[in-house]
């Protein structure tokens, strides 16, 4: 009897696991028959279920070498699945279909990564309210307000916007090579994800993505977003959680009717958002028209500044904190490397790095294994 499976059939090879790792690298149908030497019709019928191959079958092996797990996580019983209804991306329509498999295969498996640690280190209860009935520019106002009150953040900057939303209960991931190929997105599920893209260089735009991500959850619970109307809401939501209008109208610096591009300067340090965003900002609220907007815009992109900005050096990128620290306490409470996790999870070390930072300073010893129950 296999110790993985105790008391119970042997289940058969699982094509929907096979086609969940080959997603996560972003393969094709291809590329995994190239790898193994087989042909595209057949790796089709493995993920369908019509071809359904043996423990002892060599092709098992190929097939688990070629998409970095164990073999028996070929033959493990369908585990949940993130879909595209669950995912918030920006621009549906536009992201290639691969890229998005990829996301969400990634997804899954993170999901699984985070069951793992929830079995054993206790995080922060998932609290995010629901105003998924806000539409309105006045109603989407409101429910930024109401968010920060929930949360009791008040009215002022907010130092950490990572730190905010996994408080809330909120995980925030990166996922390696796939992050430049998505802008941002967030996944709605018992226990929500958001993936921060690693790839932009501007901590101020990151925080605005992060805020823009919890405006999905929530104001999003069902829906498909996607389209210019949900993105436009969650931009909205993002805008006022950063820049509560009350006090940002007050602290907005005048010059009589021309810029002030220090006072700016210094509102984008203190609310960590950047001037583009704190232009929108006032021309949401009617604080400049729309031709002081359009020549800021204009006068930021000749100055270079159109994507980065001059002071996005000056601060660092805010990073997640409760996946690392849960993985310290895996390793210092259970006993649980790095290591270890991958191998309860049936994928190789470098598949977990993907989706999860190994700790820098785990060096991992010569001791046996440690042996977790499934």
């Amino acid at each position: 009897m296999n110790a993985l499976f105790p008391n119970r059939q042997q289940p058969e090879f699982n094509g929907t696991q096979l086609r969940t790792a080959r997603h996560f690298w972003g393969m094709t149908l291809q590329e995994i028959a190239d790898a193994i030497s087989t042909t595209r019709q057949f790796v089709s019928q493995l993920e369908t279920g019509k071809a359904k191959p043996g423990r002892s079958d060599a092709i098992v092996e190929a097939l688990a070498n070629a998409v970095e797990v164990h073999p028996e996580f070929l033959f493990r019983s369908e585990r949940a699945q993130f879909h595209e209804e669950q995912a918030h991306f920006r621009k549906l329509a536009a992201t290639k279909a691969s890229t998005r498999q990829m996301v969400l295969a990634r997804g899954t498996i993170f999901g699984q990564v985070v069951d793992f640690i929830t079995k054993r280190v206790r995080l922060p209860e998932v609290n995010i309210p629901d105003y998924s009935n806000s539409t309105s520019a006045e109603q989407i106002e409101r429910a930024a307000e109401l968010t920060r009150m929930h949360w009791g953040l008040g009215l002022g900057p907010i130092s950490h916007m990572v730190r905010v939303v996994e408080r809330a209960g909120i995980v925030v991931a990166f996922f390696n090579e796939a992050s430049a190929q998505v802008d941002a997105l967030s996944i709605a599920s018992k226990r929500p994800i958001i993936v921060r893209n690693d790839a932009k260089k501007s901590p101020f735009r990151q925080r605005f993505d992060i805020a823009h991500e919890l405006g999905h959850l929530v104001l999003h619970e069902g829906q498909v977003t996607g389209d210019r109307k949900t993105e436009t809401e969650a931009n909205r939501f993002a805008s006022a959680f950063l820049l509560p209008r009350s006090t940002f109208a007050k602290a907005f610096p005048r010059k009589g009717t021309r810029l002030d591009w220090a006072g700016i300067r210094q509102l984008k340090l203190t609310f960590g958002a950047s001037k583009a965003a704190i232009l929108y900002r006032a021309r949401s609220l009617d604080l400049i028209d729309e031709d002081q907007y359009r020549s800021a815009i204009i006068t930021l992109k000749n100055r270079g500044e159109a994507i980065e900005e001059a002071e996005d050096s000056l601060v660092a990128n805010e990073l997640s904190e409760l996946i690392p620290k849960s993985l310290d306490v895996l390793r210092n409470a259970h006993g649980i490397s790095f290591s270890d996790l991958a191998q309860a999870l049936l994928i190789s070390p470098d598949f977990l790095k993907q989706i999860v930072t190994c700790p820098s300073e785990e060096i991992e010893s010569r001791r046996p294994p440690v042996r977790v129950v499934h």
